[in-house]
């Protein structure tokens, strides 16, 4: 596994992986963005108690899902570069994190704009929030410190990353383990039961996949890009 690993992230695959990735997912988004929007904003019916601020929640939930998934990403990414030394892991990092920060910016911003009519404010410190936002400082900092392209000087940022990942299952339970106006997980993956019925869930999920797939496009673009820059220093 050991030899095919090394084999796998070796330049020349890289870059022809994802070429082939970039080739397929720049047709794809678009696509999946415009069924989802329309999905999200003409075909579902508004919701009950909610009613069409609920529409918002399309664009949420796939951005807040986006956030914790990529840093997710980026920690392991980090902790293979670390572990095998292997300078492709934290290009790959690296790449990822901007996207990751920019869907964490969009899960902020909306949460706010949905806060104020549901909550009556933009914001509030409970635990959902805060543990987002430090998120967000997360990504903040492991850009910062990872703005070189002497590879060895990746190393800390490297390591905020790993250590940082706690943060994310306290993401995710944070609306279990403690007092909260955040609501509970409306779509539950490991449950028979669900919160949404299926007809307003599909808009949810293709917009989860657009979203999905245009980091993916964004990712090999900007990996493509470094892996350039640090062949040419």
């Amino acid at each position: 596994m050991g030899t095919h690993l090394y084999t796998f992230l070796k330049p020349k695959q890289l870059l022809d992986f994802a070429f082939s990735l970039r080739r397929y997912t720049k047709i794809l988004f678009p696509i999946l963005f415009v069924l989802g929007c329309f999905g999200g904003l003409y075909v579902v019916p508004s919701d009950y108690q909610q009613g069409d601020l609920a529409r918002i929640l399309y664009v949420h939930v796939p951005a807040s899902w986006g956030a914790l998934s990529l840093y997710s990403c980026v920690a392991f990414f980090s902790a293979l570069g670390l572990i095998t030394r292997i300078p492709q892991c934290f290009l790959i990092a690296k790449s990822i994190a901007p996207i990751g920060l920019g869907y964490c910016l969009i899960s902020l911003m909306t949460g706010s704009i949905w806060g104020k009519p549901t909550w009556g404010t933009f914001w509030v410190w409970d635990a959902r929030l805060t543990s987002m936002f430090i998120l967000f400082l997360l990504y903040l900092g492991y850009i910062h410190l990872s703005q070189t392209h002497v590879l060895k000087r990746l190393v800390p940022a490297s390591f905020l990353a790993v250590i940082g990942f706690v943060n994310i299952p306290i993401i995710k339970g944070s609306v279990d383990w403690w007092y909260t106006l955040h609501q509970p997980a409306t779509i539950r993956i490991f449950s028979k039961t669900s919160a949404i019925d299926s007809s307003m869930a599909w808009p949810l999920w293709v917009m989860t996949l657009a979203f999905a797939v245009y980091a993916v496009y964004l990712g090999t673009y900007r990996f493509e890009q470094l892996l350039k820059e640090s062949a040419a220093v």
